[in-house]
C-alpha cells in the first residue's frame, strides 16, 4: 500500500486563509464555498502570512443598508470591503476583514455585461480581497495597477480579463 505524502507548501498555502462564509441570500445560483475560498486565496499577496476573512453573501435590502450605513450611498452595490486598519498591515497580526457580496447585484451585472456568473463572482471576490490588502482605485494610476493585478490573478484562475467588453 502506498501512503500519500502531504505537500507542505500546499498545506501552508491552505492555512494562510481562514475564510468564514455566511450566506444570507435567497439566491440559488451561488458559487460553492470551495470556489469562493479558491478565489480569495488566489488574491492573497505574498506578504500576507495569514488572513482571517468573513465573506457574506446578502440580498439587496441588506446590501443597501450596509452601503448606506457605512459608505453613505443609499443603494445596493456588488461588493463591500471592510478591513481592520483600512488594509494597513499590523506587524505580527493576520489580515482581518469582511467582504460582502450582494447576490442580486452580481447576477444583474453579469447578465448586463454578458459574462458568466461564476466569472463575475470570481472577479468581485478578487477585487474585494485586494481592497482588504490596501489596493484601491481612487485615481487613474491606482486603478491601472489594481485592474492589472486583478486581470493577472483571474487569468491564473482560468477567467478572461474582466475589463474587456463582452459580446452578449
Amino acid at each position: 500500500m502506498k501512503i500519500a505524502k502531504r505537500n507542505p507548501l500546499r498545506q501552508r498555502l491552505a492555512e494562510r486563509l481562514n475564510l468564514a462564509l455566511d450566506i444570507r441570500s435567497a439566491a440559488t445560483d451561488l458559487p460553492r464555498a470551495a470556489e469562493l475560498k479558491r478565489w480569495a486565496r488566489a488574491a492573497l499577496q505574498a506578504d500576507v502570512r495569514q488572513a482571517e476573512i468573513s465573506l457574506l453573501i446578502v440580498d439587496a435590502e441588506e446590501g443597501q443598508t450596509l452601503n448606506r450605513d457605512y459608505r453613505g450611498k443609499d443603494y445596493a452595490t456588488n461588493v463591500l470591503s471592510f478591513a481592520l486598519n483600512e488594509g494597513e498591515p499590523v506587524p505580527g497580526m493576520p489580515l482581518f476583514g469582511d467582504l460582502v457580496l450582494c447576490a442580486p447585484v452580481v447576477a444583474r451585472e453579469a447578465a448586463e455585461q454578458g459574462k458568466p456568473l461564476a466569472a463575475h463572482y470570481a472577479h468581485l471576490t478578487v477585487h474585494g480581497m485586494l481592497h482588504l490588502q490596501g489596493f484601491d482605485h481612487e485615481d487613474d494610476a491606482e486603478a491601472e495597477e489594481m485592474e492589472a493585478l486583478e486581470t493577472r490573478i483571474l487569468a491564473g484562475l482560468g477567467y478572461p480579463d474582466p475589463y474587456l467588453e463582452a459580446n452578449p
